[in-house]
């Protein structure tokens, strides 16, 4: 589940952050958006804070194409590597990630970051996932 923001939290951070987010539209409606920034002690890396798909996007590939419109846009920056982290009741966002490695020849690692201890309210364990390289897509294969 997506923890949901203010909408003066979301207009402050497109207007600070508007290299590292992206929206997506159908017929001028938002239906998509991604929410990042480039990590100050590693600017080689850009974390992906969240992903949002609207219900009637979902399942057509919509967050992978965010993802990987907001990788292009940093790669001149130096990025090569996306850090995200997922709790492990959401299947759905682990996958969209490997989605993105997989069509970037790049690895995905998983290692614990926040213990639901560490949260002063009820919140799931956090696990970081980390893609790596970011900076090289993997050739689409031709059509015959």
């Amino acid at each position: 589940m997506l923890d949901t923001n203010s909408s003066y939290a979301y207009l402050l951070w497109c207007r600070d952050f508007p290299g590292t987010t992206v929206v997506a539209e159908v017929d001028g409606r938002v239906v998509g958006f991604v929410i990042g920034y480039l990590r100050p002690q590693a600017p080689d890396t850009v974390f992906v804070w969240q992903v949002a798909v609207s219900h009637s996007e979902r399942g057509r590939g919509t967050g992978t194409a965010m993802i990987e419109h907001l990788l292009e846009a940093v790669a001149p920056h130096g990025v090569t590597a996306l850090e995200t982290t997922v709790s492990p009741d959401n299947p759905a966002s682990v996958a969209m990630f490997a989605a993105v490695a997989r069509r970037r020849g790049a690895r995905m690692t998983k290692r614990p970051l926040f213990d639901p201890g560490v949260f002063p309210d009820n919140h799931a364990a956090e696990d970081l996932y980390r893609i790596v390289p970011t900076a090289q897509r993997k050739p689409e294969k031709e059509l015959r």
